[in-house]
């Protein structure tokens, strides 16, 4: 069997993990955001200043060791033992809290519900809603690292995409992709429509011509190189940039004439109607039949092309929960109540998606079914509301400590616009490398793809073993990154159009 026959059937066949393993992975980013917060704070409480005296790759590297190290981590050598790890690391973030809370409160004369209450009360400021942006980095993060992670032989195959039923972890990647850039599409800003429905329409269509740029470039390449390819994920000529640029444009072209309250009925109308014609027609055995690729486009595409319907699901649903999450909000009670929606939001999604497998069929990335859908949104619900309230006790403990302002999450509402202390948060949220991949997503997505094939040529990633191969995928992040940060510090935006 040829080398590259070999890697295909080394990401083929596979089913998939448990429901509750892939809920599992949703706290161990939060986990980690608020190790790096409390790191802070408490250099804050020892020397009263912030950012740290550090050159900016020193920051890199803190970031990087406290932030990506760990999602390397946990998809590799500590995949078995990641519940351990994370009550682990729970345990000494409640110790490092009740140290903030008594050291800051010690001489303080009010009591501890008092302290509490006027938590809930105060009042709060954001140009961007912090976890939204946590929540879309993290997917970047967890996408790049699982599209190279996936050829070695240290990632677990539970954890890679199924071939037609199961849960693997890169099968909800795929959807929270969609459902991160839904959450900050223009319509869920209310960006209001200049000019006609029709030419907003086809300016729509314009502005996704470098992800079709894209699509055709890693086409190209991967013929001409003979890389190897998985063909059920999207078929023989289709991948993930045609996806995203269809959905985008097809749910604008919806969106201009769907009332926006009732995006989250048409999301399941759209999904519920697809899944009575995979049910009722012969289109499910089409899509899992992998006999007859050579006929035309269409069968040679079957999966990219159908799955469509599934993904314009879950942008739309998207689309009404930035609506939500985006709207105005100016006290830690109002996000605390936003937080606990989202969460509630979760459980009924889930207790929908089990009603789902048992009555209709199980989750299929492959043809993007109902089950799909739901299982997207709710997993991202599930994780957006981890990452909310992980940035509820950062805000916590900057007001217990005084520190005024850490990099990636809420703030306290200041009087003075120009303070020291806002000079203090530009100068943190230069340094920081949330804030980096926030400002170049998509090249950052691409840097990734391209990092992963020109590793692919260099390393006989099969043969690796396990210490070598995470070395292989520290080094690839690093470098992946280390770019990011150079353009984020130099102030660079990369704009393809």
């Amino acid at each position: 069997m040829a080398h590259r026959e070999v890697k295909e059937a080394f990401v083929s066949n596979l089913n998939g993990t448990s429901l509750g393993e892939v809920v599992l992975g949703s706290f161990l980013a939060p986990v980690c955001l608020v190790h790096r917060a409390f790191i802070l704070v408490l250099y804050y409480q020892a020397k009263g200043t912030l950012p740290l005296p550090l050159p900016p790759v020193s920051h890199l590297l803190l970031d990087f060791s406290l932030l990506v190290l760990p999602l390397v981590l946990s998809c590799t050598l500590l995949s078995d033992i990641l519940s351990q790890v994370i009550v682990c690391l729970t345990v000494i973030l409640a110790c490092v809290f009740c140290f903030i809370y008594q050291t800051s409160f010690r001489s303080s004369a009010l009591q501890p519900q008092k302290i509490f209450s006027n938590f809930l009360q105060s009042c709060i400021q954001f140009d961007q809603v912090p976890f939204v942006t946590l929540f879309r980095v993290f997917v970047n993060m967890k996408t790049a690292i699982s599209i190279l992670a996936v050829d070695f032989s240290v990632f677990p195959r539970r954890y890679a995409k199924t071939e037609t039923y199961g849960t693997g972890v890169m099968d909800f990647g795929v959807g929270a992709f969609v459902f991160a850039n839904a959450l900050v599409s223009p319509e869920a800003r209310r960006k209001s429509i200049s000019g006609s429905k029709m030419s907003h329409i086809t300016k729509q269509i314009l502005s996704v011509w470098p992800l079709v740029a894209l699509g055709l470039a890693r086409l190209v390449s991967i013929k001409m190189t003979g890389y190897h390819e998985h063909v059920t994920e999207y078929g023989i000529h289709w991948n993930f940039f045609f996806t995203l640029a269809i959905v985008r444009v097809l749910a604008s072209a919806l969106l201009v004439v769907l009332p926006a309250g009732l995006l989250w009925l048409f999301a399941l109308l759209i999904s519920g109607f697809y899944q009575f014609f995979l049910e009722t027609s012969e289109l499910k055995t089409f899509l899992m039949h992998n006999n007859d690729r050579e006929k035309d486009f269409v069968h040679a595409n079957k999966e990219g092309i159908f799955s469509i319907a599934g993904y314009v699901a879950i942008y739309l649903a998207g689309v009404q929960i930035g609506l939500y999450v985006m709207q105005p909000r100016s006290q830690v009670k109002d996000c605390l109540k936003m937080l606990f929606i989202l969460f509630i939001g979760s459980l009924l999604s889930y207790a929908a998606l089990l009603t789902c497998q048992a009555l209709v069929e199980p989750v299929s990335r492959r043809s993007a079914n109902l089950p799909f859908v739901i299982w997207s949104v709710a997993q991202s619900l599930f994780f957006m509301s981890c990452l909310g309230l992980a940035d509820m006790v950062i805000l916590f403990s900057k007001g217990a400590s005084s520190c005024r302002f850490l990099p990636s999450s809420m703030n306290f509402q200041e009087n003075v616009a120009e303070s020291e202390a806002y000079q203090n948060r530009r100068v943190t949220d230069g340094l920081c490398l949330i804030q980096a991949v926030s400002r170049n997503q998509l090249l950052f997505f691409l840097l990734a793809n391209l990092m992963t094939g020109v590793t692919n040529s260099v390393v006989d990633t099969l043969s690796c073993s396990s210490l070598f191969s995470v070395c292989v995928l520290l080094v690839y992040m690093f470098t992946n990154c280390l770019v990011i940060y150079v353009l984020h510090i130099c102030g660079i935006t990369v704009k393809f159009w």
